[in-house]
């Protein structure tokens, strides 16, 4: 979700140091000349062999190169690939997702009921992963859908209010599971389908692990604290190796009424008055949390969903800790324990690690259903000598105890930021989607910006590292010392986005390449080429550092060689995000999020296409769109 610089979260006050405190760049940017050599310096030359599994070729023998020729960036509302490769929308907001004998089709005046939204695709495609039916020829997709533009959801926007309004508002979040397949005249989704469901924001769901049942989780709708309706603001996304699908929620604060003067926790968290005008408290009272104190404390999980169940109950996994949660990258320790990495989308938050205790078993979710409730949550501390390490947020140990407001492990991944500040971890930057190298286990993580760095009594920049009003971001690397359980790291910046050509020296960067700011969007895929994707609000895309930046766009890189090359630029307004490839390579998916947003982040119901028609001319639809190459080839390759 893009946002406007002004209206980002920063309820960090902790006196822990800034990534920025730690960072030297002049010994830790990797994307320079000699690029190789430094990753050998580094990290002892060891890249591992082989890659995940897909199902596919050979993925690592096809080596990281990128073959395609740049997309200049242009002010367009179209989606533009590379010379020899084709784009085609597969799924709109408004397409029935295909449950049989209910499939109500789009209204262009945005007048479907909340009955019938809750059976089509939600508002705002984000991420998203293929699950294979038949390999690469047919498959699912489940599809995050992180929030809603009521100026584009109803007919009149927010001139009025009303029950049924919140109660479609709602059913346009979670997420979609949809059939797809491919055919003579390329992709198309399956209709109907016994798979096709959608989860929304009222949707019946499990709350499992530590912090279940915990008093602080328990309402009076639901007074055992394990029971909860719906999932919100589902950013990026996770996908595991027993073939369950990881939805994370991000901004859930935005969506409760607080009061006016919060307590501590609920200042820690950025709950206030109104929260980000929602206005789902006004009919949806357990929204209002000075009514209900306890319900924002049962959002900001990582939900677990079998994609290939549609009547399985999603579970809350707390043992992954409570957070503005931007993604769940998941990859496997040597000895088979899943490790899942994750940051949180807000200034000066953390980056987390999970290690299951358990290893991972044979027979899909059933074998492993309680594999997430069980294990180690940890939080980084970025040190100045380039190393790092993993701080466990583990009840008793440390600050972690009673005296500290830390009675039991429940407490503690409740208040996950609190632990993270009393145990002394890095603030970063905004930490968005977390990639996993397959190949080489390198951890990348995008650091989409700050602004407040240096401003007021925010912590400035030093001369170690000087990018105070860090408006375009970098992208962090870092390999573990050991397995991916291990506790410690080395670490390095990958890339500092921005653009040479700007007076601002903060915001020049230094790709090698073509320019970027905001990166977000992240994916190492099977052969090892780093995918990166920005998400520049619109209130800032062509203006000040972003004058030569008029549209999100999105990126290739072959990370043993550093250059950075533009394979996708998005229509106007839009974020570019999500993205899935089948296994054998050739078909890719990705997201196109609020096409014609507006600087104000909701759209004028009497003038819904001024700034886009993207997809089809009207009124503007986030959708998913399907890339091929036309030789039928490996993309970038």
């Amino acid at each position: 979700m893009a946002k406007d610089f002004d209206l980002m979260e920063d309820s960090n006050r902790s006196a822990n140091p800034t990534i920025h405190e730690v960072s030297d760049p002049a010994r830790r940017i990797f994307v320079r000349g000699a690029l190789a050599s430094a990753t050998a310096a580094l990290f002892g030359g060891s890249l591992l062999a082989g890659c995940a599994s897909t199902g596919g070729p050979n993925a690592a023998a096809l080596g990281r190169g990128i073959g395609f020729a740049s997309v200049p960036m242009r002010d367009v509302d179209e989606v533009l690939v590379p010379p020899g490769y084709t784009a085609r929308v597969l799924n709109r907001w408004g397409d029935a997702v295909g449950v049989a004998g209910k499939m109500p089709a789009f209204k262009t005046d945005g007048s479907n009921t909340a009955e019938e939204q809750a059976l089509q695709a939600g508002m705002h495609h984000d991420g998203m992963s293929y699950f294979p039916l038949d390999g690469s020829k047919r498959g699912l997709l489940a599809i995050n859908h992180e929030y809603t533009d009521d100026g584009l959801l109803h007919p009149d926007g927010m001139k009025t209010w009303s029950a049924e309004k919140v109660r479609k508002a709602q059913a346009a979040h979670g997420v979609s599971i949809i059939e797809i397949e491919a055919g003579p005249n390329g992709w198309r989704q399956v209709l109907p389908s016994k798979y096709a469901r959608r989860i929304t924001a009222t949707t019946p769901m499990l709350i499992s692990g530590p912090a279940a049942g915990h008093t602080w989780m328990k309402t009076a709708a639901d007074p055992t604290g394990t029971r909860v309706l719906g999932t919100i603001n589902n950013c990026a996304n996770g996908q595991t190796p027993w073939g369950t699908y990881l939805t994370c929620e991000e901004n859930f604060i935005n969506y409760f009424h607080g009061p006016d003067q919060p307590d501590a926790h609920g200042k820690r968290w950025g709950l206030k008055k109104d929260g980000a005008g929602y206005r789902w408290h006004e009919f949806d009272e357990r929204f209002d949390a000075t009514r209900h104190p306890n319900e924002p404390n049962r959002f900001g999980w990582v939900v677990e969903i079998d994609p290939m169940d549609p009547t399985m109950t999603p579970i809350k996994r707390t043992a992954l800790g409570r957070a503005a949660h931007e993604g769940a990258a998941v990859a496997l320790t040597d000895d088979g324990r899943a490790v899942v990495y994750m940051g949180e989308d807000a200034r000066f938050e953390y980056i987390y690690k999970f290690v299951s205790r358990d290893r991972v078993k044979p027979g899909g979710f059933a074998a492993n259903r309680d594999l997430l409730d069980h294990g180690t949550l940890y939080v980084a501390k970025f040190n100045a000598d380039g190393s790092g390490e993993w701080l466990p947020l583990v009840h008793d140990r440390g600050p972690l105890t009673a005296a500290n407001g830390f009675a039991n492990q429940g407490a503690v991944l409740i208040q996950a930021r609190q632990a993270s500040d009393a145990l002394g971890a890095t603030k970063m930057d905004r930490p968005e989607w977390t990639a996993v190298d397959p190949i080489s286990k390198e951890v990348y993580c995008t650091l989409t910006n700050n602004s407040n760095r240096g401003r007021d009594k925010s912590p400035g920049a030093d001369a170690a590292n000087p990018r105070a009003n860090n408006t375009m971001g970098h992208i962090i690397r870092w390999k573990e010392i050991g397995d991916l359980d291990a506790t410690r790291f080395t670490w390095n910046h990958f890339v500092m986005a921005g653009d040479p050509s700007l007076p601002r020296a903060e915001a020049k960067g230094n790709i090698r390449g073509d320019i970027f700011g905001s990166p977000d969007g992240l994916w190492v895929d099977p052969r090892g080429v780093l995918w990166i994707q920005t998400d520049v609000s619109t209130s800032t895309l062509g203006k000040g550092d972003y004058a030569n930046l008029p549209n999100n766009q999105m990126l290739a890189c072959d990370p043993t060689k550093g250059e950075i090359r533009r394979f996708l630029v998005g229509p106007r307004g839009c974020e570019v995000t999500g993205i899935a490839m089948t296994p054998d390579l050739r078909t890719m998916f990705i997201n196109i999020q609020h096409p014609g947003e507006s600087p104000s982040e909701r759209s004028d119901p009497d003038a819904p296409t001024k700034y886009s028609r993207w997809p089809d001319g009207g009124r503007p639809r986030s959708a998913t769109v399907v890339i091929t190459k036309n030789d039928g080839g490996v993309i970038g390759l």
